[in-house]
């Protein structure tokens, strides 16, 4: 683990991204709430904050940051799910893996909801996947 005991607790956040491209069909299902495992965009969004706050649990040597803010948005376009998930904290090391934890977490839960009306004949996923995740912003200190 890096050894952070010299750096100062400053305020720092990062938000990431990232999309899930679904059936037209799905997105219209899921805007309709009509998914059979229920309201996925709110499941997605407890999943995501769940998982930020779990970030060490799940990547070796990241440290155990006190999170004070996790925000997960959702835009639904005609062929894909962006999450946005913003992360806030005052500590000595950055938030950017939360953030990213988080986004991708909560498009893995949009994506086991609607598996069911994804699938293909041969139990696959051709027109399914999750992209484009990345960080969009890290601020250290005040923004």
């Amino acid at each position: 683990m890096i050894d952070i005991s010299e750096k100062k607790v400053v305020d720092r956040s990062a938000v990431a991204s990232g999309k899930i491209r679904l059936k037209s069909s799905t997105i219209d299902l899921i805007k309709k709430g009509q998914i059979k495992k229920g309201d996925v965009i709110s499941t997605a969004r407890v999943a995501g904050i769940m998982a930020s706050k779990h970030t060490p649990d799940l990547l070796p040597l990241c440290h155990q940051i006190p999170l004070e803010k996790v925000e997960v948005k959702f835009e639904l376009k005609n062929d894909d799910i962006e999450a946005i998930c913003e992360v806030k904290a005052s500590y000595k090391t950055g938030v950017e893996m939360e953030a990213l934890t988080c986004a991708s977490t909560a498009l893995l839960t949009v994506w086991d909801m609607t598996k069911y009306l994804e699938k293909d004949s041969t139990g696959n996923y051709p027109d399914t996947s999750i992209f484009d995740l990345h960080v969009d912003r890290k601020v250290k200190g005040r923004a």
